[in-house]
């Protein structure tokens, strides 16, 4: 008798204990999960409801309190906080796949092959074209628009260097966009030859062709979105902050994101002209739970590999040439004063080390007494050694570690062996501002966040080149870098609270890998693919 009371006592308690369960969306278990918190602590399980994390902790602790029909068991994989990208160029990304990819070219013949291709595929009115780089080369000179009229005598060929700071096009576009030999030229260089246009266009003077080229219909704009999601789950980012975008794009993703067709969740830096300032002033902040618009995108100068970077000597390969900045610094300044006086944040290109001189300057005067204004400083390529305590001064740097790995092959003939020591000084930056927001500038650079970490961190190519490293004493350690993709890319964003790391209250934003990243061989990292990304709790990859 006593045998089935203790066994009728026991199932009593079994049913009371799974009465007191919560029940909850998702349960994942047996997992190492990478919380990127204060202290950097790892837990092997989570419980998530309603798209936010409700318990973090052991296997037990999460088993004995919740239950869910939707049970992930990890079976020992690594969880991270879903990755960021902190600078990159979203929508333009997806619009290069609805056109010419000329990325890894090596040479004329093959960017005149690739654009047959498309045009034999396509059948477009109008050629555009993404990624060239001559520094690539087998010759490292720009080309002429003859490479390209002996084939496309009759169609506009527009192709826009992998930096997006210059273009190449024929004489077809040159002659639809007005610009012959008598166009001038301000904040940027129109190339002449022979006293003729040679169809190489850099910074603001691209803005002539740009007005010539159809605009997307919607259709593929949407595709373009869409396709690019698809991407960016597929490396385990959830969140990209798209570096200049105008109202029209932003409304379509909120309009998509809204009709739950589109889940990425988007930073949106908005393009800084004026007629763009003045719509989003009056507006103010807009945020959703998956589109956050409270930043505008404003341009210091060009690249250094097309010789737009602005530099306070000239350059050590072309001691004439200095670069540009795009605007007047009293123009960069009256734009800065207007958005200090706003909520809004500012985040400004700035690759020479001029460019940073001037930007850092102006941030300096204009944010004078103002706290926690989190405002950037995208790329923050080359500096002075003067220079780099402006960033102490609460300025973000938001730095792309692949530029580093790509540039290093011909940045020391830029800028020469004293500048180059200040060159992509990641861990100096860091040092400084006690935060680094890491990014890609992708379709610049290649989307893989593997790659952003494994430059970080080695400092060394895809190829594991150089052996050594590239400036070793600006590498980031595993966890700066994690955090770098994560937590501090969420501050910078004024998104950590809700994001960047794995804690209760923040969405269920998170990347399943089969290896540790913190502790992998640094060969293979470049090798790591997500296994799954969930977003607010729903699996996306």
């Amino acid at each position: 008798m006593k045998r089935y009371i203790l066994v009728f006592a026991l199932f009593s308690l079994v049913s009371c204990l799974k009465k007191n369960k919560t029940t909850v969306d998702v349960i994942i278990t047996d997992a190492t999960i990478y919380k990127v918190d204060k202290t950097f602590g790892t837990a092997n399980a989570m419980a998530v409801s309603n798209g936010k994390i409700v318990a973090i902790g052991t296997n037990d602790e999460i088993r004995n309190k919740y239950e869910s029909e939707h049970n992930i068991v990890a079976k020992g994989k690594f969880i991270y906080p879903g990755l960021f990208d902190a600078h990159c160029h979203f929508y333009s990304f997806g619009l290069s796949l609805q056109e010419v990819d000329l990325r890894g070219t090596k040479n004329m013949g093959e960017v005149i092959a690739r654009i047959k291709t498309f045009q034999k595929e396509k059948k477009p009115e109008f050629i555009v074209g993404n990624g060239w780089d001559q520094n690539d080369w087998e010759v490292k000179k720009f080309p002429t628009k003859a490479d390209l009229d002996a084939e496309f005598p009759d169609i506009p060929v527009v192709l826009n260097r992998v930096d997006g700071h210059a273009i190449f096009v024929n004489s077809k576009a040159l002659k639809l966009a007005g610009i012959t030999k008598d166009a001038k030229a301000v904040g940027g260089q129109i190339e002449m030859a022979n006293g003729e246009p040679t169809g190489i266009l850099i910074d603001n003077p691209m803005d002539l062709v740009f007005k010539i080229i159809p605009k997307p219909s919607r259709k593929i704009q949407i595709a373009a979105l869409l396709d690019a999601e698809k991407v960016m789950f597929d490396y385990g980012l959830t969140t990209v902050n798209d570096a200049g975008l105008d109202p029209d794009i932003i409304n379509l993703m909120d309009s998509l994101q809204k009709a739950k067709v589109m889940k990425l969740n988007v930073y949106a830096m908005i393009t800084a002209n004026q007629k763009n300032i003045d719509l989003y002033l009056k507006k103010g902040i807009y945020k959703t739970d998956n589109l956050d618009v409270r930043s505008f995108k404003m341009y210091g100068d060009g690249a250094l590999g097309s010789r737009g970077a602005c530099l306070h000597k000239g350059y050590s390969d072309m001691p004439k040439q200095f670069g540009a900045l795009l605007s007047p610094i009293s123009n960069l300044k009256a734009i800065a004063k207007q958005i200090a006086a706003s909520p809004f944040q500012l985040n400004s290109h700035a690759i020479g080390d001029s460019a940073n001189t001037v930007l850092l300057k102006i941030y300096k005067e204009v944010l004078d007494g103002k706290k926690d204004r989190r405002w950037k400083i995208e790329h923050a390529q080359v500096l002075r050694e003067e220079d780099f305590d402006y960033f102490k001064l609460g300025i973000i740097p938001s730095v792309q570690p692949t530029h580093a790995t790509s540039d290093m092959y011909w940045a020391g003939e830029r800028l020469g062996k004293e500048r180059i020591k200040n060159a992509y000084a990641y861990k100096k930056l860091l040092q400084k501002a006690g935060i680094v927001a890491l990014g890609t500038d992708f379709p610049v650079e290649e989307v893989n966040p593997m790659l952003t970490f494994h430059a970080a961190v080695a400092r060394k190519d895809s190829k594991n080149y150089p052996k050594g490293g590239f400036q070793m004493e600006n590498a980031l350690s595993r966890e700066e870098t994690l955090k770098g993709m994560t937590i501090w890319a969420a501050y910078s964003n004024f998104e950590e609270k809700e994001k960047g790391s794995l804690e209760v209250g923040k969405w269920a934003d998170f990347v399943i890998y089969d290896k540790d990243l913190m502790k992998i061989n640094e060969n293979q990292i470049v090798k790591m693919k997500a296994v799954n990304t969930y977003l607010k709790g729903d699996k996306v990859k």
